[in-house]
């Protein structure tokens, strides 16, 4: 919460064009935070979040933390990402968004993705925790969905030993994420 930590948020946003960056103790957390903001606009406790079957155990740990239920769809073993078109047979009245995982860098298959989530109303969190700098058409990852989220664990492509972003272009997601984060 100092000036290296603002100066570093500045410096994320700047360099991948998001409007908005907000660090957090760790990706866990940017996916938890990205999550329970849902409840600023119309989740209930116990509604579902999509995730991909195969990713590390932090994506479903983070939307069961929030309060929400991980729904589970299988991936597409060339990619390893989650199948865009085993998403829908998934949606239920309870679906209130979709966290995909861009698995080791490699983006999801983003324009059906998206075209779902538009025809069921629903948000998209991109987990781009392995994805710094990774694009999808011209796009840069975690700029696609409502929201990307970002780890600086020892693993990943940016390291600062601990911490993570939240990133997103809507003022008001920006807004509930600040408060919710420093919670």
């Amino acid at each position: 919460e100092g000036t290296n930590v603002r100066e570093f948020e500045e410096k994320f946003a700047d360099k991948f064009g998001y409007k908005h960056a907000i660090a957090t103790s760790s990706g866990t957390d940017a996916d938890m935070v990205s999550c329970a903001s849902l409840y600023d606009f119309g989740a209930k406790r116990g509604d579902e979040i999509i995730v991909p079957a195969l990713s590390f155990v932090a994506t479903a740990n983070s939307i069961l933390a929030a309060g929400f239920i991980p729904k589970f769809v299988d991936i597409r073993v060339e990619t390893l990402n989650i199948a865009p078109s085993k998403i829908e047979e998934a949606i239920s009245d309870k679906t209130r968004a979709i966290m995909v995982v861009h698995t080791m860098g490699k983006p999801c298959e983003m324009d059906p993705i998206l075209e779902i989530a538009r025809t069921h109303n629903l948000r998209i969190i991109e987990d781009s925790c392995e994805a710094h700098g990774a694009a999808y058409k011209g796009r840069v990852i975690g700029s696609i969905g409502d929201m990307g989220t970002f780890s600086f664990y020892a693993a990943h492509v940016v390291v600062s030993g601990e911490g993570g972003m939240v990133v997103t272009q809507n003022d008001e997601m920006a807004d509930v994420v600040r408060s919710g984060k420093s919670h």
